[in-house]
């Protein structure tokens, strides 16, 4: 069998057995290298490149790849084949999705401010920032030839002395530990509880002279990154924050390939791999690291994601999700313990997973409204959550209604490409002189980092920058020509923000007319859909009154250039408001607070689900749509 060797740039070598024909991307995976495909491989998206070394290795020449960078070496990974033994470079920029992401800094002034005001604007509504964990000190006589009790019951009768509960719950793990930390205390311990109406569960017994550390954990699982705080839940105090690309990725970049995945044989336990034991477990090392917190010190974890995300990580069957009538496994449970998923914190930490409301509404939406409180005030609000799945909420405290757009990559820099997330390297902002035709950028990295590509704020903003300047027209067609305005041999029309010779990248940073192609659909679900969610309820663009904008992307949009190309709605840029990534911090306050958690409950049951694709106008509204900004420019006066 041929050999197959995938070298990367810093020395590392992975090497494989293959099957002679085999599929050079599907090999990768097979040997957990990671390869970024956004389109899983389809041939799409050209981002799955690899520079050929050296060996037998056919590959399809396709339109990602220039005659000079196929001279150089670089292939597609799913368009070649392994013919014999063949080894091939794996740039890291390859492995993005293992990198640190780009997220909201806890530790930034601003950044605190959005976290802390969305605990105390939850508080002012009245609801209860505490918990029903405790930590408890018991005292018991230790036994005798006359007192002969056994060790579980002298400790249950203590805890039923100083709770006042009588059920009284000791798993199996804190029945191994009992005999030996009651004798090394003289049967003076204390015990990590959580106290409910109807037991007490005791989840470890520790020495009385131990620190007791009550760890909790929120988890924000996104189609492409994973966020995640440590949190003491007995202050609510921050102890760490990580964050990291989702592992799934390498399996699509939306969640209808994922589900294609995981129905083959052994997908579902690849899947769930991908984002337990490659991302969220590494980052729960790193954060208990940093926090000096022992992983059986965290004792419960809330978790907020999409409806997908949700059956993968539980290793259940999502594939009814994507086939009519949308049906989900379950909609909220109780039933997760961290052992059952081989999460590696305290065994019987018991999991709350954010409701979801439809089949691609999830938890991460409903741990968000929480925290935009637009349940709570009487003007109507729009919550945007902008990723690779455009969510959206609307309505008061009287109503509330949701709807889902596959967005798809573009916004996270698929589809899209010189596209990439909002890692080192990226240009997250960007201005265009009209008369020079000049860029003027801002890269994410430290001084003097060179670009590599574009992230979804930059996108905009170089979308929006080329339509101001009248270098595109409204059909995203370039119609001034320069130095950086080009068409190549086939007639494509692109822009050039960084030569290569000014970027960290192997050729022009660039954006084609192929890209704004695909970032004008993108936009246009997202205004597509709230034009349709708003005509379900007879509402127009007039009655809303504020706009919560949250996800990774949103910490870094230029709202007004985003009005301009026709994605948010045209009313008063101070109305429009960035709560950071809301699923997180919803996640946070579900976790410290069990008022907060059962609020979201509620929130979620009383939500309207709008499933776009059984309203016949929602087609006409998005081709209207896909324009910059809109067919109907009436819909933009700020502009026209």
């Amino acid at each position: 069998m041929p050999k197959v060797n995938f070298q990367f740039e810093d020395g590392n070598v992975v090497s494989v057995e293959a099957v002679k024909g085999s599929n050079l991307l599907e090999t990768a995976r097979n040997a957990n290298v990671a390869i970024d495909a956004p389109c899983s491989g389809n041939g799409a998206c050209g981002k799955c490149r690899v520079k050929y070394i050296s060996g037998e290795l056919a590959s399809k020449k396709t339109i990602h790849i220039s005659d000079e960078e196929y001279e150089q070496g670089w292939r597609l990974s799913c368009v070649s084949t392994i013919e014999g033994d063949v080894t091939v470079e794996v740039p890291d920029i390859a492995s993005a999705y293992k990198s640190r992401m780009k997220m909201a800094d806890l530790g930034s002034k601003e950044e605190v401010e959005i976290f802390e005001n969305a605990k105390k604007s939850i508080e002012e509504t009245g609801i209860s920032m505490k918990n029903n964990m405790e930590v408890v000190s018991v005292s018991m006589d230790a036994p005798t030839l006359d007192d002969t009790m056994p060790d579980n019951e002298r400790l249950m009768r203590a805890l039923q002395d100083v709770t006042g509960m009588e059920r009284i719950r000791l798993p199996y793990t804190v029945l191994c530990k009992m005999p030996d930390v009651l004798r090394e205390s003289n049967f003076q311990v204390q015990c990590v509880i959580r106290k409910s109406k109807q037991n007490v569960f005791v989840y470890d017994i520790l020495p009385s002279n131990e620190e007791a550390v009550v760890g909790g954990l929120a988890i924000d699982i996104g189609t492409t990154s994973v966020a995640a705080l440590l949190i003491d839940m007995k202050t609510g105090k921050v102890l760490a924050k990580a964050s990291a690309g989702n592992g799934q990725i390498r399996f699509g970049a939306d969640v209808i390939n994922r589900i294609i995945e995981s129905t083959k044989p052994g997908g579902k336990k690849r899947l769930q791999k991908a984002v337990i034991e490659e991302t969220i477990n590494p980052m729960i090392k790193e954060m208990c690291r940093s926090a000096n917190v022992k992983k059986e010190q965290i004792y419960r974890l809330c978790i907020a994601s999409n409806t997908t995300m949700n059956h993968l990580l539980a290793g259940i069957n999502a594939d009814p999700l994507r086939q009519e009538p949308y049906i989900p496994a379950f909609f909220k449970t109780n039933s997760l313990f961290a052992a059952d998923l081989g999460i590696q914190v305290h065994p019987d930490a018991h999991i709350i997973i954010a409701p979801n409301v439809g089949s691609y509404v999830g938890g991460d939406i409903t741990a968000g409204t929480l925290v935009t409180l637009m349940w709570d005030k009487p003007e109507f609000s729009l919550f945007i959550d902008l990723g690779t799945n455009g969510e959206l909420v609307f309505g008061n405290n009287e109503f509330m209604m949701c709807c889902a757009c596959s967005a798809g990559p573009a916004f996270e820099g698929g589809d899209i490409s010189c596209g990439m997330r909002a890692t080192d390297g990226a240009i997250e902002a960007c201005k265009i002189d009209p008369e020079t035709m000049e860029p003027t950028y801002s890269v994410i990295g430290e001084d003097g980092q060179k670009p590599v590509g574009l992230c979804g704020s930059g996108i905009i903003d170089v979308i929006s920058e080329l339509f101001r300047a009248g270098i595109i027209s409204p059909k995203g067609k370039f119609i001034r020509e320069g130095e950086r305005s080009r068409r190549d041999a086939y007639g494509m029309g692109s822009y050039v923000i960084a030569f290569e010779k000014d970027a960290a990248s192997v050729k022009d940073v660039e954006i084609t007319e192929a890209d704004i192609d695909n970032f004008i659909r993108a936009k246009g679900a997202i205004f597509s859909a709230i034009r349709t969610m708003l005509a379900s309820v007879d509402f127009d663009i007039s009655m809303i009154e504020q706009v919560y904008v949250a996800g990774g992307i949103g910490s870094g949009i230029n709202m007004e250039n985003a009005v301009r190309i026709g994605m948010f709605p045209d009313i008063p840029i101070e109305k429009f408001t960035y709560i950071g990534n809301s699923s997180l911090s919803g996640a946070y306050t579900m976790l410290l607070s069990t008022e907060s958690e059962r609020k979201t409950y509620e929130l979620a049951a009383n939500m309207t689900y709008l499933e776009l694709s059984t309203v016949p106008t929602y087609m006409d509204e998005f081709v209207a749509c896909c324009f910059l900004p809109h067919t109907d420019s009436t819909l933009f006066p700020s502009f026209y």
